[in-house]
């Protein structure tokens, strides 16, 4: 599931694959952009905002794309078939050694640099960005007094970055109950502190955790276990559906022990 991190590092292979050569290839596969062409242009920026990739040319020019629940940017040889349904694929943006494939990639917008703020303008600080601005988060938040704490962190207008998996992982590690309201939380800035430190934590490996354990089936204390024990307590992990509306709801996974919930 793409979140902060796996963007910052699906933007570092596209970075490394792209940046600083000339575009040989440039196809965006939805019908508003079938006939943009930046073919001869030099991608020069990649940059993560959030779970938001903007992807920047010399021709003062971005494309940006959203990842949200299912998309993914693949990075192979140029001369070879990008792995995955053709079907799916919906950019291409080459050069004469790598082919970068964007698959289920969604909102793909072409715009003028100087307008990234159309598209990214709304996010909150990004959490793996060097000079997150904390101030600035906790005041976000503290307009969002009473929301519960579980929804706030997934409000990519309050803090970027958040996805489901560390929402439900950080609640856990810092023992919140999912349904505190915000201005319950006791310590807020040291919640934020650790977002940016697990994100952080899982930059140099694909495989992420939380619990510092990378075999498949050890790496979260209370993501994806509803029904097993509680690493901690042994108590069964619970999960139910938690958002304002139910075009917001997501999965929330937590210890009713651990975490002091009574509901």
């Amino acid at each position: 599931m793409p979140e902060g991190d796996t963007v910052y590092i699906a933007c570092q292979r596209l970075r490394a694959a792209l940046a600083g050569r000339e575009v040989t290839r440039f196809e965006l596969r939805v019908p508003a952009l079938a006939l943009a062409d930046l073919t001869g242009s030099t991608l020069t920026e990649v940059i993560p905002r959030g779970k938001h990739i903007l992807m920047r040319f010399s021709t003062g020019q971005s494309l940006h794309s959203h990842l949200r629940m299912d998309g993914g940017w693949r990075v192979g040889p140029a001369g070879a078939r990008p792995r995955g349904r053709e079907y799916e694929i919906r950019a291409l943006v080459g050069n004469a050694e790598w082919l970068a494939a964007g698959f289920r990639v969604h909102d793909l917008k072409l715009l003028d640099t100087g307008a990234e703020h159309e598209v990214v303008g709304h996010l909150g600080p990004d959490l793996l960005a060097p000079d997150f601005d904390r101030a600035e988060a906790l005041r976000r938040f503290a307009e969002r007094a009473s929301q519960p704490i579980g929804e706030a962190l997934l409000d990519q207008r309050l803090v970027a970055g958040i996805g489901n998996v560390y929402k439900s992982e950080l609640l856990f590690l810092n023992k919140l109950s999912p349904f505190l309201p915000v201005a319950e939380v006791p310590d807020l800035p040291a919640l934020l502190d650790d977002s940016v430190r697990l994100l952080r934590g899982n930059l140099g490996d694909s495989q992420r955790s939380t619990t510092g354990w990378r075999q498949p089936g050890q790496q979260f204390w209370v993501y994806g276990r509803a029904g097993k024990g509680c690493r901690r307590c042994r108590t069964a992990v619970r999960s139910c559906e938690q958002g304002a509306d139910p075009a917001a709801e997501r999965i929330t996974y937590y210890c009713p022990r651990c975490q002091n919930v009574n509901a």
